[in-house]
C-alpha cells in the first residue's frame, strides 16, 4: 500500500478524500488524514478499511515529522500560512508535496532545494488558484500552437449560491470563509491592462466599476477587478498583452449595494468599536452617521447614501434588518468588519438544504493571420449538498487527481510549481469532465476596449 498523508480536514476536502477512497483499492493506495479536529475526517472517511485518521498538530514538530516520514505524498490542505513547516519536512525527508495554497515567498525559496531532491511542490491546484490556471494554458497555448497571438485575456470566478438556493434579495450567501468576503479588495488599489495602459481602481471605487457576464442557462453576473491582474502576466507569457484584468464574480446589483457599507465604512478592519459588545444593530448603523436630534437612522441612512425609499438598494437593506435596536452585536471590542460580518451571517448563512455554485468565465482574444477572433469560456459547477460542496468539488478534485498523478509518475517536472503546463493541465482538466467540471467554448467577435482604433 501506498500511503498518502492528507493534513487538514476542513470544508474543500470532502471530494478529495472521497477520490482518493474511491480509488484506494485499484491504485493501492492507504490514506492518512491528520487534523487538530478529527471529528470531520471521520464522518467524511466512516469504516473504509484503507484510512486511518490521526490527531495531528502541525505545530508539534515530533508527530507532524512522523506523520510525514512514514508518507509516499503529503497534502497539505491547511491554511496558507501553516504549509511551510510541512513543506520543510517534505524537502527534509524527499517526499512529494501538494497544495491549494497560492505560492508563498517562503515556498518558492525552496525550489531549488525541491529540485535538488527531485521533489515535486504542486500549489495553487484548487479552484482559485487552479482550475483557472489550468483551463485558461489549455485555450491560451491552444491559440500559441497554431501560430496566435494573445491580445486579451479575463477571467472572473465567484462562489456564489446555486439558483435553486437563491431567495435573498442580494442573490448571495456566504459558500465559503465570510470575512474574505467582508474585506474583499482592501489593502491597496486594483491594478489591470487595458489597450496596453495601466489602469487603478481604488477601494473606495472598486465596486462601482464593474462589467457584465452573461453565461448561458444561468444569466446575466458582474464582474469587480481583483486586485492585482499583473500577477500571473509572466507566469503565463502574456508579457506583450493589451488587456489583462482578472475579476470575482456577483450576481448583477450585489456591487452597487455592497458599495453601501465600503462608502460608509463599515468593511474597515483596522480599529476597533468602543463598547461594541452592548450595541444593537441600529447603534452600529448610526454610529457611522451624523447625529440629529429629529432624522431617524434610516432617514439619515438614506440620505447620507442618496438612496430613494423605492430603490431595489434599500430593499436590500431592509431586509439584512440592519436597522434593529433588539439584535445585539455581542463582540468585544470589534472592528467594524466583523460586526458587519455578524450581520450578514444571519442572513446570508446557508440553510441546510442549500447548494453553493462556482462560477468561471474566460475571455480571449487574439490575433491569427491578420484577423482579430475571441474565445469565451464558461464553467458552472453545482453542489450537490453542504458536505459534498461546488467549491469543495472544484478544490478537492484537482489536488486528488494531481496528488494520484504524482504518485503515480504521470507528473515529473521538479520544483515548486502552479499548474500552467501541459504536462499537468491536460490529463486534469480530461478527468474533471468527467465529474462535470466542463468548460464550455464559444466563438464571438472581438470587440476589445477599443472599437473606434483610438
Amino acid at each position: 500500500m501506498r500511503n498518502i498523508l492528507i493534513i487538514g480536514a476542513g470544508k474543500s476536502c470532502s471530494y478529495l478524500i472521497k477520490y482518493l477512497l474511491d480509488h484506494s483499492k485499484t491504485e493501492k493506495l492507504h490514506i492518512t488524514i491528520g487534523d487538530l479536529n478529527v471529528d470531520n475526517a471521520k464522518k467524511l472517511v466512516g469504516d473504509h478499511p484503507n484510512t486511518e485518521v490521526i490527531h495531528l498538530d502541525v505545530f508539534n514538530s515530533e508527530s507532524r515529522i512522523a506523520a510525514v516520514k512514514n508518507a509516499d505524498i503529503v497534502v497539505s490542505m491547511l491554511p496558507a500560512r501553516f504549509h511551510i513547516e510541512v513543506a520543510k519536512d517534505c524537502i527534509t525527508y524527499k517526499k512529494n508535496m501538494v497544495t491549494a495554497s497560492y505560492v508563498s515567498k517562503e515556498m518558492q525559496a525552496l525550489d531549488e532545494d525541491a529540485k535538488a531532491n527531485n521533489l515535486i511542490f504542486m500549489n495553487e491546484i484548487g479552484v482559485d488558484p487552479g482550475i483557472d490556471h489550468m483551463s485558461a494554458m489549455h485555450v491560451i497555448d491552444r491559440i500559441r500552437d497554431k501560430g496566435g497571438k494573445i491580445i486579451l485575456f479575463e477571467s472572473f470566478t465567484g462562489g456564489l449560491v446555486a439558483p435553486e438556493s437563491d431567495n435573498n434579495l442580494w442573490n448571495y450567501k456566504f459558500t465559503w470563509n465570510p470575512r474574505n468576503v467582508v474585506v474583499a479588495g482592501q489593502g491597496g488599489a486594483a491594478k489591470f491592462l487595458q489597450e496596453n495602459k495601466f489602469k487603478y481602481i481604488p477601494y473606495n471605487r472598486l465596486f462601482r466599476r464593474t462589467e457584465f457576464l452573461d453565461v448561458e442557462g444561468y444569466g446575466r453576473f458582474e464582474g469587480y477587478a481583483n486586485r492585482d491582474s499583473l500577477k500571473y502576466q509572466e507566469v503565463y507569457g502574456l508579457e506583450h498583452i493589451k488587456t489583462l484584468y482578472r475579476g470575482t464574480i456577483r450576481r448583477v446589483g450585489f456591487s452597487r449595494a455592497w458599495n453601501v457599507f465600503v462608502q460608509l465604512g463599515m468593511t474597515d478592519d483596522s480599529y476597533t468599536i468602543e463598547d461594541s459588545a452592548n450595541m444593537s444593530y441600529r447603534d452600529f448603523v448610526n454610529s457611522f452617521l451624523p447625529y440629529s436630534p429629529t432624522d431617524s437612522v434610516e432617514l439619515k441612512f438614506r440620505h447620507a447614501l442618496k438612496i430613494d425609499q423605492d430603490d431595489i438598494v434599500w430593499d436590500k437593506f431592509m431586509e439584512l434588518d440592519i436597522f434593529s435596536s433588539e439584535k445585539m452585536v455581542e463582540l468585544n471590542q470589534a472592528t467594524p468588519a466583523q460586526i458587519l460580518q455578524k450581520i450578514l451571517m444571519d442572513s446570508w448563512t446557508l440553510d441546510p438544504d442549500d447548494k453553493d455554485m462556482i462560477v468561471m468565465y474566460h475571455k480571449f482574444g487574439y490575433e491569427l493571420e491578420g484577423k482579430k477572433h475571441q474565445i469565451d469560456a464558461t464553467m458552472v459547477t453545482l453542489g450537490k449538498d453542504q458536505t459534498y460542496t461546488a467549491m469543495s468539488k472544484t478544490v478537492g478534485l484537482p489536488v486528488a487527481i494531481a496528488t494520484l498523478a504524482i504518485l503515480n509518475g504521470k507528473i515529473k517536472t521538479p520544483g515548486v510549481q502552479i499548474p500552467i503546463t501541459k504536462e499537468v493541465y491536460t490529463p486534469i482538466l480530461k478527468e474533471l469532465e468527467a465529474y462535470d467540471v466542463v468548460f464550455k467554448e464559444y466563438e464571438v467577435p472581438y470587440l476589445g476596449y477599443n472599437t473606434l482604433n483610438i
